[in-house]
């Protein structure tokens, strides 16, 4: 909340972020923008941090997805 969400607020396009503690120790996250050119910008930054700041306590990388909402309530 205090390093990596500010940084996306930075986004163009930001709408929202979502982070996810699904069990086992899965997490996810969803970000959420106006466009796809925020959407590429979001990862790029997303990389940067995580190499910066969380790679040596990831037993993965991270895994990456994208696409446009299709349904919302």
């Amino acid at each position: 909340e205090e390093g990596f969400v500010p940084l996306l607020r930075q986004v163009p396009g930001f709408v929202a972020y979502y982070w996810v503690d699904a069990g086992g120790g899965v997490m996810l996250s969803t970000s959420v923008f106006e466009d796809q050119a925020g959407a590429e910008e979001s990862v790029r930054r997303a990389a940067d941090f995580v190499r910066d700041n969380l790679a040596s306590l990831l037993p993965e990388p991270p895994q990456v997805t994208s696409g446009q909402v299709v349904a919302a309530g």
